[in-house]
């Protein structure tokens, strides 16, 4: 008997009803303290996603923490993450503290795979291996979130396509 590949089917739209909770806070690293991250998914027209799912995890190599957000009507997300050190790169090199995100949305036929970076670790950002890899200051910076003064926390925002497209890691 000969096997048959077939093509991928695209994932969702079921992520709100069947995976998330409003405000699901995400598990583990209880004693960290936690930093509120909001953003925006949008397409590359611009226009909201408003059925994505982000899953967020990270891990300092002592302690993991995941938790899942999803999107509402205007591509809006929002989670409380707790912020871990950083961990070592597969060849032994401290990586900078980040945030692993996984995209799921309707339409896509695979999960997309980025990272956040913290804003306040100019020092770990600039020898961290993946970012260092990226050649364009501007790509590379759309991986770090930013501070948003008075509101208090981190943004960032997804962009599938298109112009100021996020950086997706081939997984």
């Amino acid at each position: 008997m000969k096997s048959r590949v077939t093509p991928a089917q695209t994932v969702g739209p079921f992520f709100h009803g069947a995976l998330c909770r409003p405000l699901e806070a995400g598990a583990g690293a209880a004693a960290a303290a936690r930093i509120e991250i909001r953003g925006r998914v949008v397409d590359g027209a611009g226009a909201p996603v408003s059925d994505a799912l982000l899953e967020l995890w990270q891990s300092d190599g002592r302690e993991s923490a995941f938790a899942r957000a999803a999107t509402d009507a205007n591509g809006e997300y929002r989670s409380s993450v707790p912020k871990l050190g950083p961990v070592p790169g597969a060849d032994g090199r401290p990586q900078a503290p980040h945030i692993c995100v996984s995209v799921f949305a309707r339409g896509l036929l695979h999960r997309l795979v980025t990272r956040i970076y913290f804003p306040d670790e100019p020092g770990a950002n600039g020898a961290d291996p993946l970012l260092a890899s990226i050649a364009d200051p501007a790509r590379r910076a759309r991986l770090v979130a930013r501070a948003q003064p008075g509101a208090g926390g981190l943004r960032f925002d997804v962009v599938l396509q298109g112009e100021g497209e996020t950086p997706f890691l081939d997984v």
